[in-house]
C-alpha cells in the first residue's frame, strides 16, 4: 500500500492522526503531513480507516487491498 495526500484538501479534522499516527502527523496549523508513505501491513486497516474518516477525503491510498 502506498498513502498520499491532497493537503489542500485537508479541513483539520485531527481523524487521521488519532486514527493513524505513526503514518499521519500535523503541521502548526492543523494540516495533515504524512509521514509514511509505504507503511507497514500491519499499519494497512488504520490507514484504510484514516481515509475512510477523512470529512474531506484528503487521504489516497494506492495498491493493497482495500
Amino acid at each position: 500500500m502506498r498513502v498520499s495526500i491532497q493537503r489542500e484538501r485537508c479541513v483539520t479534522s485531527g481523524r487521521c492522526v488519532v486514527t493513524a499516527p505513526e503514518v499521519f502527523g500535523h503541521n502548526d496549523d492543523g494540516i495533515v503531513t504524512l509521514l509514511d508513505e509505504a507503511p507497514a501491513p500491519d499499519r494497512h486497516a488504520a490507514v484504510r480507516e484514516a481515509a475512510y474518516l477523512c470529512p474531506s477525503l484528503a487521504i489516497e491510498l494506492h495498491g493493497g487491498q482495500r
